[in-house]
């Protein structure tokens, strides 16, 4: 549901401040240190900015497409590190839930997201498959009533801050097709998850990427994005994920191109 105009403009107006004050004056900061400060990190959970994409319901701000597209021309004026950290848990790291997920999924996920008490991480590219989500060679073996997950991750954004990843892996062996993959929530403190080393760049400090590397990682059948019935149905999920990405993004280029006419 839209905000009202004014709430949006007072929105707007609130974020734009924040940015010519706050963000702005700590560019060198975050390029010297590769880091967003804590305090900054502190100032945008109380603006409601981890959840602006995420339902009302759930403890987001709720933005419509085109409201969500014009916070990001405000936040477009500054580095692209503090969006990365904020954008990605809207964007793909929380739609997988937002979209898809089980009630109980939603309920134990979004409020903390949308505060962000966690942050969520999408987890598909690996080193031999990008956003082809048929390609994905991380294995989630069934064991009873869990999968056991092995395989690596790669260019994970948000991965050194992750709670929680949206994570794609083959559940069909016998598939070297989509079909075989399934959607999880793999919480990052889960034993057999590690971390690489965080990539360099060149620019974009403080927006982190690293390698997630999991071996014999236990989850339960219930991690399954929208329960264990939609068992080897993560593609679907995935291309909705990043469809929705890819409109955002589309529409971000038009308002900036008609802005620029």
């Amino acid at each position: 549901m839209p905000l009202d105009p004014d709430t949006l403009k007072q929105f707007l107006e609130a974020l734009d401040r924040f940015v010519r004050e706050r963000l702005i004056p700590n560019e060198a900061r975050v390029a010297d240190e590769d880091a967003i400060p804590p305090a900054i990190v502190a100032e945008m959970r109380e603006m409601g900015l981890f959840g602006m994409s995420i339902p009302q319901e759930h403890g987001g701000l709720g933005l419509t497409m085109s409201e969500e597209v014009q916070a990001a021309f405000v936040l477009g004026q500054t580095s692209p590190a503090f969006r990365s950290l904020i954008g990605t848990n809207n964007g793909i790291g929380a739609q997988g839930i937002v979209m898809d997920g089980t009630p109980e999924q939603k309920a134990r996920y979004l409020p903390a997201l949308a505060a962000g008490e966690m942050i969520a991480s999408f987890a598909l590219t690996e080193p031999d498959a990008g956003s082809d989500a048929g390609s994905i060679r991380c294995s989630a073996r069934r064991d009873g009533d869990d999968f056991v997950l092995n395989g690596t991750k790669r260019f994970i954004t948000n991965a050194p801050y992750a709670d929680v990843f949206t994570l794609f892996a083959r559940t069909d062996p016998d598939s070297r097709t989509a079909s075989g993959v399934t959607a999880f929530l793999v919480e990052a403190r889960s034993p057999g998850i590690t971390l690489g080393p965080p990539d360099r760049k060149m620019g974009q400090r403080g927006a982190k990427t690293c390698d997630v590397i999991l071996d014999d990682v236990r989850v339960p059948a219930s991690s399954i994005i929208g329960g264990p019935e939609r068992l080897n149905q993560g593609f679907r999920t995935a291309m909705k994920v990043l469809d929705r990405g890819r409109l955002h993004i589309s529409a971000v280029c038009v308002g900036a191109a008609e802005r620029l006419i």
